[in-house]
């Protein structure tokens, strides 16, 4: 996965050119306002760089799912005001993607200057990686870079139609830092290595948790992940969250390499979320008529005596619905553990929207973690094996020479 870098190229390379870079600010907004910016703050090494270098920065971003819809909550807008702030400078935005008003505004760029596109998702054609599309967006500039790893496993007009068509298609820091510390979980990390997967459903991670669990030391399981490894080891997990369709596998799991993986003992139950009716703790099985909502106190031990300040650490999930306060304890633990083993020495990677946002519920710090994943699907699917499109179209490092030279 060594590709080329916007700092392998030398700084002529962009000065005065248009440069397009594909971010990721899909962040969340609410009543209009930013409520997590950690995407964006992500891009600014990146964009100061290019800045710096007298490149005229072009940048294109998603905003949830308007399925080809301009719909104004999902505008970029706030997003380029907060960007401004960031920069310390004026980012430019007319609320559009294309048209005769991207081109003048395109025209007008100097060097230096920063544009951001509106929510390229507003068009259909983006998702349905159009080729007229990825040719208009291709059009605007002379350097292509990805840094957005977080949609990188989409085979979209930004991430992978446009790119096709530069010479120059490079990453950006945010990609080269994860693909440094996600090569290095995938293929080769250092050990102990330890797993801990979370969150309410196996299904998004189940192709990620196979490669893991065959190359981990240790697994440990909370959630609905973990429901659903109890009942296909026999054990009564009330009405808690279980997918049945994996139940098959977990047994295999489970069989295969039930030594290296661990479950909860006890549990933080309920009758249901709202009023929290019967809310208490219990050993082992669940009763019929109460959920589990989050890993117990005997477990959380457990779990953090396990947690060591040596090797590797990979975390996706939380280990219960930590958004409410009865049962936030297990996964705020977790993540103090995993940030003390930071400090300690080990390697912590951590992704998954919900798993970050539980670190800051923690307050944790972004530097009590060694990296911090700003890929979803992404991560798993790169965890998994799996080539992401967005990544594969980018320039190997070894056409460096060639292609600087061009």
């Amino acid at each position: 996965m060594s590709k080329l870098v916007i700092s392998d190229l030398p700084d002529s390379v962009f000065n005065g050119k248009r440069v397009f870079v594909r971010v990721d600010f899909n962040v969340p907004i609410r009543d209009g306002k930013i409520s997590e910016d950690y995407r964006i703050r992500r891009t600014i090494p990146t964009i100061d760089y290019l800045v710096e270098r007298k490149a005229k920065v072009i940048l294109g971003s998603h905003l949830g799912r308007p399925k080809g819809i301009a719909i104004p909550e999902l505008s970029l807008k706030p997003i380029a005001m907060r960007l401004s702030e960031l920069l310390g400078k004026s980012v430019k935005f007319n609320g559009k993607v294309i048209g005769p008003e991207v081109k003048a505004a395109l025209d007008a760029l100097e060097p230096g200057e920063v544009m951001l596109l509106e929510n390229l998702r507003f068009h259909k054609e983006e998702t349905d990686n159009d080729a007229e599309f990825s040719k208009e967006l291709a059009s605007y500039a002379d350097i292509y870079v990805n840094d957005a790893f977080g949609t990188s496993h989409r085979k979209h007009a930004s991430t992978y139609g446009m790119a096709s068509m530069f010479d120059l298609r490079v990453a950006g820091f945010l990609v080269s830092r994860e693909l440094k510390f996600l090569t290095r979980l995938r293929e080769n990390p250092d050990r102990p290595f330890l797993v801990i997967v979370g969150g309410s459903k196996i299904k998004d991670k189940i192709h990620a948790l196979k490669s893991l669990i065959e190359k981990a030391d240790k697994v440990l399981l909370g959630g609905g992940a973990a429901y659903t490894f109890l009942k296909a080891k026999g054990v009564n997990i009330g009405s808690s969250i279980v997918e049945d369709e994996f139940v098959g596998w977990a047994k295999e799991a489970l069989d295969k390499y039930g030594d290296k993986i661990f479950l909860p003992v006890d549990h933080v139950v309920a009758g249901n979320l709202e009023g929290r009716k019967n809310c208490m703790v219990v050993d082992g099985e669940i009763p019929d008529d109460l959920k589990g909502y989050d890993i117990g106190p005997k477990t959380a031990a457990k779990y953090n005596h396990l947690i060591k300040g040596t090797g590797s650490i990979f975390w996706s999930g939380p280990m219960g619905v930590f958004e409410i306060g009865d049962f936030s304890a297990g996964t705020t633990q977790l993540a103090r553990s995993v940030a003390l083993a930071t400090w300690r020495g080990a390697t912590t990677v951590v992704g998954g929207g919900e798993t970050v946002a539980a670190i800051r519920e923690a307050e944790v710090l972004d530097l009590e973690i060694t990296h911090i994943s700003t890929g979803g699907g992404a991560l798993l699917e790169f965890l998994g094996g799996d080539e992401l499109p967005g990544i594969s179209i980018l320039n190997d490092r070894e056409e460096k020479i060639s292609l600087a030279a061009s």
